[in-house]
């Protein structure tokens, strides 16, 4: 506590100094005031101190603060394994994504009952249409056959897929469908097994098709018949057409593939 006296002796003299030109009682009770409240809060800091380190000395407090920062250390470690693994994760689940987000590991069934699958194509530009028989639309049989026969030579391969499920305008089976298309049109590229373009029975080539390339605002869903997907010798789905668009109105795009 020596060092207090001195820091008071000390106080004392700056104070005067700073009163020394002023006079009276009320001069000398101010110095005496402001010294003691200075001694009281410099005592009270240096008792503070030394509370402090008897608590920091005692073994049980140092165990708790040793504890503490291990599972705080403990706690980002496994943080950071644990935002790796995760990152892991994700790469593989890509990983196995991109794996599989081929259109060559799809098989589809042929008008006549027979499995072909996507992979038969590999190298070729592909034209995949959801087609219909009693449908406004159905006259663009008629262009898609000559672009079958314009092109198939330089690699162009169409693929029809018969669906009933817009306006239930294609009722026939495949017997009814093969012969239909051949009589009215001379459809000669290959046509498939009636299946479904939407909902959960869809078929999983068309999920795939209208993931890779979704339709207006986005949404994957077939919105009528002959919506059109080309897709490249890569097997990369290019774009997808609306109803609307006429077989003969693709053929630049078909051409830039070949």
């Amino acid at each position: 506590m020596r060092s207090l006296g001195y820091v008071r002796i000390s106080f004392n003299i700056f104070l005067a100094r700073k009163v020394e030109n002023h006079s009276g009682l009320r001069a000398v009770a101010s110095v005496e005031i402001m010294t003691r409240l200075a001694v009281f809060s410099i005592s009270l800091l240096y008792a503070m101190v030394l509370a402090f380190g008897a608590a920091l000395s005692t073994p049980g407090t140092l165990q708790a603060c040793r504890a503490e920062g291990t599972v705080a250390s403990s706690q980002k470690k496994d943080t950071e394994e644990g935002e790796k693994e995760i990152s892991k994760g994700d790469e593989r689940k890509h990983g196995r994504k991109e794996q599989k987000m081929s259109i060559y590991e799809f098989t589809a069934k042929a008008l006549d009952g027979s499995d072909i699958s996507m992979d038969k194509y590999k190298g070729d530009v592909m034209l995949i249409v959801n087609t219909a028989s009693e449908c406004g639309f159905t006259p663009q049989y008629k262009g898609l056959e000559e672009l079958h026969k314009k092109y198939s030579d330089k690699g162009l391969r169409i693929l029809g897929f018969p669906c009933n499920q817009f306006g239930g305008q294609e009722p026939g089976d495949n017997n009814h469908i093969a012969t239909f298309c051949q009589r009215n049109y001379g459809v000669d590229f290959q046509m498939f097994d009636k299946i479904d373009v939407n909902g959960k029975n869809a078929h999983p080539l068309f999920k795939y098709l209208t993931n890779e390339a979704p339709g207006a605002l986005g949404l994957d869903s077939v919105k009528w018949n002959f919506t059109k997907f080309l897709v490249s010798r890569d097997g990369k789905v290019l774009k997808r057409y609306a109803p609307t668009v006429k077989p003969e109105d693709i053929a630049g795009d078909i051409e830039k593939q070949l």
